[in-house]
């Protein structure tokens, strides 16, 4: 008996991965599209982040204004928006695809293998980042030093990220629903602290650690401008530059297509404009708060802005809340990447489960994690990770969109008996050719390449698939049979499979009204309470009573940990409790 239960049990748990279906292969069904609460969450809860504190505090020494960073953060937000609405969304609900099962329609097998590879490889050291800024709080706790240095310094921070790590796998496995339902517990206080540490924080720049008082919005951005985001003439960054950052920090997920994994549950295109919870919450206030936060550690413990990271930022700002708030932001993003990089090479692992592929996707990103080297140099790396994948966004946007418009056939490569598509191929390799030679010769900031790379990337590729056979009246003939984007056998308005059935539908099972509950309502209650407390708290901290602004600051940062716990939980069980 004992002998046979370990594999039996095994089995069941194997079964019961093999049963978290994503539509690794095939268009997502109309029964699985997602409300938009989920998207809000989802985007929010990945751009309010633990790397929001590296970011802000790199802003403060970049040397640019106060009125330069705000506006010039506003229009790049605005720009990553459109840019998720008008480009992303509309062809990830039109195909129900990811992009890395639609990509072999257009490019073939040769070219999606390369990419996917090289995808799933950046998402892993991307998540794997996150998972390193989440252990730089937690090793506070042991004594652990900062770890600034491209490998760990110490054995004991390992054990903290293969524990974080493996957290983060968890999730990414149970997907697109388990990472929209951690966001939405995590999220609206995630935010919460950044916000909270910044107010806390600003007497300690008016006055130094005396504190200060500040009576007015006059106070606020002299403080902002004098000893925040100083100007430095001998600085090389301006206006533009922090414009570009902001659109080019996510430009492999909006213009590069990436974010087609999560926008083919969207039930409408227009939800691409949920991107906005994630820019302005995300890569606009947390980045300003953040900077806050940096500037005043930095004033507080004498210690160079660029000596500290992100757990260090966060525990001297907030506390025990800190280190618990970099660690869920940690894992906030890094469990929707990791979803991602699992997606990407499942598409080029035929027959193996999404679990799989994604767990050992997974035990890499951990691995990488231990060395925090791209946690050092993190600007430099969005910049060439959106430079190396971007040109196969504009590759699968002109044949999806302007093709058909120019009697150019769409998907020609998938008729033309071909193995590899010299015209994609050689396109993208001369661009991110083209684009480290304008970077590294330093005719063109590394934030300002992608732009006009894209546009030559869409005119090179449409001339050289001209050439190639996409107008060829046979392979017109070829594909005017042809399935429509969601192709596979199904249809661009159902999204029906090749079964042509709905998968996975729950619509018989009797739904038990949560809502109506007396204890669904007081938990409710008992999690927007604590919330709002952490709200006020910074408050008083900023504007309390005449004791010396270090005593008051301690006593915040106590009543902040316990209102904090208090949320968390009640909005966990809360979120469960609707969702059941």
């Amino acid at each position: 008996m004992e002998t046979t239960a370990i594999p039996h049990a095994a089995e069941e748990v194997f079964e019961r991965f093999d049963k978290l279906y994503e539509f690794d292969r095939e268009p997502v069904t109309p029964d699985r599209l997602e409300p938009g609460r989920h998207f809000a969450a989802v985007f929010a809860g990945e751009h309010v982040v633990g790397t929001e504190f590296v970011i802000g505090a790199l802003f403060v020494t970049w040397g640019v204004s106060a009125k330069e960073l705000l506006v010039g953060l506003l229009i790049g937000n605005l720009f990553a928006v459109l840019s998720w609405t008008l480009i992303c969304a509309p062809i990830a609900v039109e195909t129900r695809l990811t992009l890395y099962w639609y990509l072999r329609r257009i490019a073939g097998p040769a070219v999606t293998t390369i990419y996917n590879v090289l995808n799933a490889i950046m998402f892993c050291i991307l998540s794997g980042t996150m998972i390193t800024v989440s252990a730089s709080s937690v090793r506070m706790a042991f004594g652990i030093p900062p770890q600034i240095n491209w490998y760990p310094e110490d054995s004991r921070f390992v054990f903290l990220v293969i524990g974080i790590g493996a957290v983060v796998v968890v999730v990414a496995i149970a997907g697109f629903r388990r990472l929209a339902q951690f966001n939405e517990v995590c999220v609206p206080w995630i935010f919460t602290m950044f916000f909270a540490g910044a107010v806390a924080m600003l007497p300690a720049l008016a006055g130094s650690q005396g504190g200060s008082s500040i009576s007015s919005l006059s106070d606020l951005w002299r403080i902002a401008n004098e000893s925040i985001w100083v100007k430095s003439n001998a600085s090389n960054v301006g206006f533009w530059h922090v414009v570009a950052f902001a659109w080019v920090c996510n430009l492999a997920m909006h213009v590069g297509l990436s974010d087609m994994a999560l926008l083919r549950y969207a039930k409408s295109s227009s939800y691409g404009l949920y991107s906005a919870c994630g820019m302005y919450l995300g890569h606009y206030l947390a980045w300003v708060c953040a900077g806050v936060m940096g500037a005043a550690v930095a004033v507080i413990t004498g210690i160079a802005l660029t000596k500290l990271d992100a757990g260090e930022v966060a525990f001297q700002a907030l506390g025990i809340s800190g280190a618990i708030a970099v660690v869920l932001a940690g894992w906030s993003t890094s469990n929707p990447t990791l979803y991602r990089a699992g997606l990407a090479l499942q598409a080029i692992t035929p027959g193996w489960p999404r679990w799989l592929v994604t767990l050992l996707a997974g035990v890499f990103t951990t691995a990488v994690a231990c060395f925090p080297f791209v946690f050092t140099r993190l600007l430099e790396f969005v910049g060439l990770y959106g430079v190396l994948l971007m040109p196969i966004g504009a590759i699968v946007f002109v044949e999806h969109y302007l093709f058909p418009k120019i009697d150019l056939t769409r998907y020609w490569f998938a008729h033309s008996g071909r193995i590899v598509n010299w015209p994609a191929l050689v396109v993208w390799f001369g661009a991110v050719a083209l684009a480290c030679y304008l970077h590294f010769a330093g005719i063109l900031h590394l934030f300002f390449v992608p732009l006009p790379i894209w546009f030559l990337v869409a005119a090179a590729y449409t001339v050289l698939s001209a050439l190639s056979g996409a107008k060829s009246s046979a392979v017109h003939l070829a594909t005017a049979g042809a399935p429509s984007p969601v192709g596979y056998g199904g249809s661009a308005t159902t999204g029906l499979g090749s079964s042509g059935a709905l998968a996975h539908n729950d619509a018989g099972v009797p739904a038990v009204d949560q809502k109506t509950s007396w204890l669904f309502t007081i938990i409710g209650s008992i999690a927007l309470v604590a919330l709002l407390i952490c709200f006020a708290l910074p408050f008083w901290a900023l504007l309390g009573d005449s004791r010396p602004y270090t005593q008051r600051l301690a006593e915040y940062r106590n009543w902040l940990t316990r209102a904090s716990v208090v949320h968390l939980v009640a909005c966990a069980i809360w979120v469960m409790k609707r969702d059941k």
